[in-house]
């Protein structure tokens, strides 16, 4: 790469750094923690990037301040969250609005879905379009499809039929548990198989719907 190349990169992954701890504070100001906390944590590791890249010791010296900062708020912040789960307060609500995209599934359950989680449970009483199964017939052969499709990967599915279920939720043996109003069914039908969407869901429009995260202390029964 040329000089000229290197510099222009350096400059776009310091651009990067700096509009995400942007962001990140922007989240922290609004009560948003746990997104805040991701921005945080990318935003501190692009900059480092930039530490490391970077010639000028001037620039070296007013990053590494800013990264100290960041790096200690990001640690009060996950100690707050911690603090909440334990106390069973821990809420955080996420608003889709009409037409809205960028909200795959694998975009709002990623950051629950690590090396801990090791089962999870659906209910949902309303899956029943053609995207997610048509038909109790074709409903059947196609969890039985995608059962076996997991299986090749050691993921077990166990799928169970009730005429008594009305929650909607999704539950994971970590603790977390997310409503979503609409359930499973918030994305829109694509109009075709070609058009953009049909295969990505971040880029499918949805439902308006609204999307609570909670962990399960805060829901207990006592």
């Amino acid at each position: 790469m040329s000089r000229a190349g290197g510099d222009a990169a350096a400059a776009a992954l310091e651009r990067a750094g700096v509009e995400t701890v942007r962001r990140a504070v922007e989240l922290d100001l609004a009560s948003r923690f746990q997104e805040s906390l991701m921005c945080y944590q990318e935003g501190i590791d692009l900059l480092l990037q930039v530490v490391k890249a970077t010639k000028d010791e001037v620039k070296k010296q007013h990053y590494r301040q800013k990264i100290s900062e960041y790096m200690t708020r990001a640690e009060d912040i996950k100690k707050h969250i911690e603090k909440e789960k334990q106390d069973g307060k821990y809420h955080k609500q996420i608003k889709i609005d009409e037409n809205a995209t960028g909200f795959s599934y694998e975009k709002l359950f990623q950051e629950y879905l690590n090396e801990i989680v090791t089962e999870v449970w659906v209910e949902d009483p309303y899956i029943r379009h053609v995207h997610q199964g048509s038909g109790k017939i074709q409903q059947i052969s196609s969890l039985e499809e995608i059962k076996q499709s997991l299986k090749n990967h050691g993921v077990t599915l166990n799928v169970s039929f009730s005429s008594s279920i009305h929650d909607r939720e999704i539950r994971f043996n970590s603790g977390w548990m997310i409503k979503i109003g609409r359930g499973l069914d918030y994305f829109k039908k694509p109009q075709g198989r070609f058009s953009i969407g049909y295969c990505d869901f971040d880029l499918r429009p949805c439902h308006k719907t609204t999307v609570d995260v909670f962990h399960t202390k805060h829901t207990k029964k006592t």
